[in-house]
């Protein structure tokens, strides 16, 4: 077979390289961005040039080894990041073929056939064979001249589709950790409300029997033997809500690890976890930090690169086709001369009328690319509410805190009088009830706000794209 003179070839591949693209200049859409966040506050400090982004192991910042353990743990066996993985190597998979559109496609042929004529077939010569045989060695070749950009506009489009889903990837793999760690520090929360409804049943419990003891030397009545009796068993009630809570969020975890919530079991463990400071980037930075921003501009561009692929059905398609091989009908002697044949040319083709199908094929690409945007400046929204919503939180929550805890002293600060003054004589054993009863209720809401107060933090975390490190 001959080769193609060195000259077209050269030519060829130049105007393959040199297409033109049809679709729009790509832009991301513009979004509203301030100077800084309304709401950031202490514990959260303006981020410094030193500071990057590291997406992995932000939660250390908590200081709990068993929530480094679960983070790995989910991380190699959490079921929908596994599935989220195998999106990603899809898309990934998609753009190596539709990139394969770049080069030329080549295949190889060969067949053996024994074929009849038919007696009767038009036109069939009088020394024509009835029975023959029929040998080929072949090859052919493909190339679409991308004139107009179709398949680097192709290509673009399932290259920005692959980023997305690797940012897909990105977010699923971020929300998984945030909502690991907001539940760890949820059962933490727990163990310690537990905590203190088991010191309340003792302490409930001591009273009961002083009670007891004062109606028996019949200096308290029966009412006051039943109202501590009220109390304890309310406590107890309290502690079985709570321990049921604490199953539940447990469950959660070992779905998320990955593990079977029969079996997985995790030590109570009421040390406090303190809110940990992390610098706050400005805005325009939350652009780049979060992996679901990058996956709704990456399908933008992925749109709007598809409205160049509809341009281009408006305009002749070019192909490169050649063919070539041996033919023959005995095996022996296929591979000389004159049993050579090839066929080598440009096609061409060009829809001429087809009802409006590629007008409104170019409208659907620009309203999907519409879309796109619409969706992008709504996931940016988006972000800057949930970040705004989680700096008020944690300053609120803070505030709050504040008064809490020096609500709880105060109780605390009752429940002592007050049983000092019972024994006393000087009070009802109803001052004493509603004393521990408030103590009680304020310790727990204390327990409770810093326990919200951890989980803004980690929601902020997320809110934010990740985790820093302070170099």
């Amino acid at each position: 077979m001959p080769r193609l003179d060195s000259g077209i070839a050269a030519l060829l591949i130049s105007v393959g390289l040199s297409a033109c693209s049809l679709a729009p200049t790509y832009k991301a859409p513009e979004v509203p961005v301030t100077d800084q966040y309304a709401n950031a506050t202490t514990p959260w400090t303006e981020a410094r040039p030193a500071d990057h982004l590291d997406r992995d192991g932000w939660w250390k910042l908590y200081g709990d080894a068993r929530l480094d353990d679960l983070q790995t743990r989910l991380v190699a066996n959490n079921a929908t990041l596994a599935a989220a993985l195998a999106h990603y190597q899809q898309s990934e998979a998609f753009t190596k073929q539709v990139r394969a559109g770049l080069y030329p496609q080549v295949g190889l042929n060969a067949n053996a056939t024994r074929n009849r004529e038919s007696d009767t077939r038009p036109l069939r010569g009088a020394t024509s064979p009835t029975y023959y045989d029929s040998y080929t060695i072949g090859a052919q070749l493909d190339y679409e001249v991308d004139l107009w950009g179709r398949v680097r506009d192709t290509v673009a489009a399932g290259t920005a589709e692959q980023a997305a889903s690797a940012a897909d990837l990105a977010s699923a793999r971020l929300s998984l950790q945030a909502q690991l760690a907001d539940s760890y520090l949820q059962l933490n929360g727990f163990d310690r409300q537990i905590k203190v409804l088991n010191e309340s049943i003792d302490a409930f419990t001591r009273a009961l029997q002083l009670t007891q003891s004062r109606h028996e030397g019949g200096i308290a009545s029966g009412l006051d033997v039943a109202r501590a009796q009220t109390q304890l068993s309310n406590a107890k009630s309290q502690l079985t809500q709570a321990q049921a809570q604490r199953a539940l969020v447990l469950h959660a975890i070992a779905v998320l690890v990955g593990d079977s919530a029969s079996r997985f079991e995790l030590a109570t463990n009421d040390a406090k976890v303190e809110v940990p400071t992390l610098p706050v980037d400005v805005p325009s930075t939350l652009l780049q930090r979060r992996p679901d921003i990058a996956a709704a501009e990456r399908r933008t561009a992925a749109a709007n690169a598809r409205i160049g692929i509809a341009r281009s059905a408006f305009f002749p398609q070019l192909t490169l086709d050649g063919q070539g091989g041996w033919q023959s009908s005995q095996w022996g002697n296929i591979a000389t001369a004159p049993n050579r044949f090839w066929a080598i040319g440009p096609s061409l083709l060009l829809n001429v009328f087809d009802g409006g199908r590629r007008k409104a094929g170019v409208e659907a690409a620009k309203a999907a690319t519409d879309e796109a945007g619409a969706q992008y400046r709504a996931v940016v929204l988006n972000a800057f509410a949930q970040v705004e919503d989680n700096l008020t939180l944690l300053r609120d929550l803070g505030t709050a805190l504040t008064d809490q805890r020096a609500a709880a002293d105060a109780a605390q600060r009752s429940v002592d009088l007050s049983l000092d003054r019972y024994r006393q004589g000087a009070v009802g054993y109803l001052d004493v009830v509603q004393a521990q009863t408030a103590a009680l209720d304020a310790r727990r809401s204390v327990i409770d706000l810093e326990t919200r107060q951890l989980r803004a933090s980690v929601q902020l975390i997320r809110a934010l794209g990740g985790g820093w490190n302070n170099t």
